[in-house]
């Protein structure tokens, strides 16, 4: 009989429960979204409802001329990350911290914990708030998964020595953040992100196929792949060989705001004439809203591509948010260039995916965009109204082929794995990972 914990996240754009989706083959009963689980009271609801919208709202003004940098700005600061440098003791509790554990000291959340109360099995979060308010009940056995490469101390319990919560971080950075905050050491996983098990296969199978079909579409005229044959031989074994005769492949996502649909515009009014040629298939990504499909709709229009739609540019909208997770995924398997925000998908260059790398929004994305950068797996976008040069020429220089080689080669690929592993171990201090 398969083991089973308690999965939770909530909902509050993609990133948290897109970390909780690899878990559903494990989930007690379902996954549980704190935010909005039919367990959870009304007067929780609202004050989830409020934040989200806070968030959102703030996110699509950011764009708005004069003011909205500003209101950002503003926004930002309260959930700015400490410099890591030099390292000391940050173990005292932030004003985010004191007031976000001053609600849960009020019942915030208490109507999930109580919930689960009726199995004694693992507690697995996605968000720090579930995670910190379980920790407060004293439950046992209860896990919180990072979503960025740095996080802010609200993260962490006020008084973290005290209360018994296991942290699983995506990078080592983020393990070394936690032990700043003064979570002791022993209550540190470094996992990885929790990657989706059908785009890696147990024995990252189906990555390795979908990495080489990727390899040489990127690089044509092998000028990377040729210096580094026998290393990717080595590595990818046969599936390196095969060929693929798919043509190359864009996927542009946009975030749970909404707030990036303008770069998708000007994506397809910049590489109009190779979509009219078919020398390019893309993928907008517009998540669960359907404003944003219309708005890529109307401005793929303007440019006369409407006949296009459903060949060689595909519009993704699903209606909840299980589906878009399904369905991005597959997408993924044939995706040679993700452009993105760097929101939790840069972890998904793990999958041997380059990624372009829109705008940050928010301060855990600037550190993001840092590790992607520093790896050598995603590079920042130059201007989107020009891309239709400079894409191609990454590719004939084989620039993204190396990004897509590094990224799966340094970042973590096992972290559903690993954190599966990790909850059900007895003794955790003597798991084995791999990366």
């Amino acid at each position: 009989m398969q083991q089973k914990a308690w999965i939770v996240t909530v909902d509050m754009g993609y990133g948290h429960q897109r970390a909780a989706y690899p878990f559903k083959d494990i989930a007690y009963e379902r996954i549980v979204t704190a935010n909005s689980d039919n367990i959870v009271t009304k007067k929780e609801r609202k004050q989830w409802l409020k934040f989200q919208r806070s968030y959102e709202r703030i996110s699509r003004f950011k764009s708005f001329p004069l003011l909205g940098p500003i209101v950002w700005k503003t926004y930002d600061r309260f959930q700015a990350i400490s410099p890591f440098y030099p390292f000391r003791d940050l173990s005292r509790p932030s004003l985010g911290s004191i007031y976000m554990h001053r609600m849960i000291r009020k019942n915030f959340l208490r109507s999930v914990v109580e919930y689960t109360k009726k199995k004694r099995i693992p507690f697995v979060s996605s968000f720090f708030a579930p995670a910190l308010a379980a920790a407060h009940a004293k439950e046992k056995d209860v896990y919180c998964i990072v979503t960025d490469t740095d996080i802010t101390r609200i993260w962490v319990p006020e008084e973290p020595k005290k209360e018994t919560l296991y942290y699983c971080t995506p990078t080592e950075h983020s393990t070394k953040r936690l032990a700043q905050y003064g979570v002791p050491e022993k209550n540190i996983f470094f996992t990885g992100f929790p990657l989706p098990t059908e785009n890696t296969g147990a024995n990252m199978q189906i990555l390795k196929k979908d990495l080489s079909a990727r390899l040489h579409i990127l690089d044509p005229n092998k000028i990377y792949t040729s210096v580094y044959k026998e290393t990717l031989k080595k590595h990818l074994g046969k599936s390196f060989s095969k060929r693929t005769t798919r043509k190359l492949t864009l996927t542009f996502a946009v975030g749970g705001a909404g707030a990036e649909g303008d770069i998708g515009a000007t994506i397809i009014k910049s590489l109009q004439n190779q979509i009219r040629k078919e020398e390019i298939n893309i993928n907008l990504i517009a998540g669960t809203r359907p404003e944003v499909k219309d708005y890529f709709e109307n401005e793929i229009k303007k440019h006369n591509l409407g006949q296009c739609i459903g060949k060689n540019i595909n519009i993704m909208l699903a209606i909840d948010k299980d589906s878009y997770f399904a369905q991005f995924n597959q997408l993924l398997r044939t995706t040679d260039i993700l452009w993105t925000k760097p929101s939790e998908l840069s972890f998904y260059t793990a999958l041997g995916i380059p990624i372009i790398i829109a705008p940050p929004i928010g301060s855990h994305e600037v550190h993001n965009k840092k590790w992607l950068i520093t790896m050598g797996s995603g590079i920042e976008q130059e201007d989107p109204e020009y891309c239709n040069e400079w894409i191609y020429e990454w590719i004939n220089k084989g620039i993204l082929a190396e990004a897509a080689w590094e990224g799966y080669n340094e970042a973590p690929k096992y972290g559903t794995y690993n954190i599966k592993k990790l909850i059900f171990s007895k003794d955790k201090q003597k798991v084995k990972f791999k990366y």
